[in-house]
């Protein structure tokens, strides 16, 4: 089983009396509830409603870690520093490992929260030897089809539904108020989804960056993050029912096996 130390990730540790209550104020996910050793996934978004920094959330005995993107690690421990206000908590780097298992989460490992199919995430110092890299570990997150918002939606840009996050579980919509909950929350309502991440194969190497997915002559969408044969791509979902081209070349469209088939109709999948 592949295990993989993921450098692209970093850490940060919120402690205090009042670190449960004060992250649920301001993220997706339900804080308060959060077990101890229990991990979910999240994120902090804009007040506009778009993503700012994905994250995982592990219930601690003294507060919660943070599973954050390495290099916005400073912009979010700044941010939440700003809202700290006279709340009793504490916001620090923390400098442990964060490791990445699959397909399924072996003993120590916590299993993925957002599909079973991503296997598991492990944190600390002693950690076992990994014997494959952060490449390896993204060509299986496409080939299960799972956006990497950290890569996939450049920051402010996107919302947290285009990225998948009311079907991969980083949502949570029973609970209150958080930061960006009102456009989120009209946006699941009232079913205003136009644009989705979902996953492209195609012959030879991934095509650059923002490049067009065209049907026909329309633009159906742009290529996100990708690798040799398999890209991630924001769809148009009234776009995807004919033949799609990237830089000229045939591109099929791949249904993950999390997303549900109500999502999308079958005949534009």
């Amino acid at each position: 089983m592949p295990i993989a130390r993921l450098d692209s990730r970093a850490l940060i540790a919120v402690t205090g009396p009042e670190a449960r209550p004060f992250l649920h104020n301001l993220l997706t996910q339900d804080v308060e509830t959060l077990g101890q050793g229990e991990l979910r996934f999240g994120a902090l978004l804009s007040p506009p409603g778009r993503l700012l920094f994905d994250l995982f959330l592990l219930g601690q005995a003294d507060g919660v870690l943070l599973d954050v993107a390495a290099d916005r690690r400073d912009a979010l421990l700044q941010r939440l520093s700003m809202y700290t206000l006279r709340a009793r908590v504490q916001v620090a780097a923390d400098d442990r490992t964060v490791l990445a298992a699959w397909p399924d989460a072996p003993a120590g490992f916590i299993p993925d929260p957002r599909t079973p199919l991503m296997g598991g995430r492990l944190y600390g110092d002693a950690t076992p030897d990994a014997d494959a890299d952060e490449a390896d570990y993204h060509a299986h997150r496409l080939s299960v089809g799972v956006p990497d918002p950290a890569a996939d939606a450049p920051q402010d840009t996107t919302y947290p539904i285009e990225a998948d996050f009311d079907l991969l579980n980083g949502i949570d919509f029973h609970k209150g108020c958080f930061v960006g909950q009102e456009t989120t929350s009209r946006m699941k309502r009232r079913g205003v989804i136009k644009n989705r991440m979902m996953p492209l194969d195609l012959d030879g190497p991934a095509p650059a960056f923002g490049a067009e997915v065209l049907k026909g002559e329309q633009r159906a969408g742009q290529v996100l993050s990708g690798r040799d044969g398999s890209v991630m791509a924001l769809v148009r979902i009234d776009r995807i029912d004919g033949e799609l081209t990237v830089d000229g070349r045939p591109a099929r469209l791949r249904r993950p096996a999390w997303m549900g088939q109500d999502v999308i109709p079958s005949s534009n999948a």
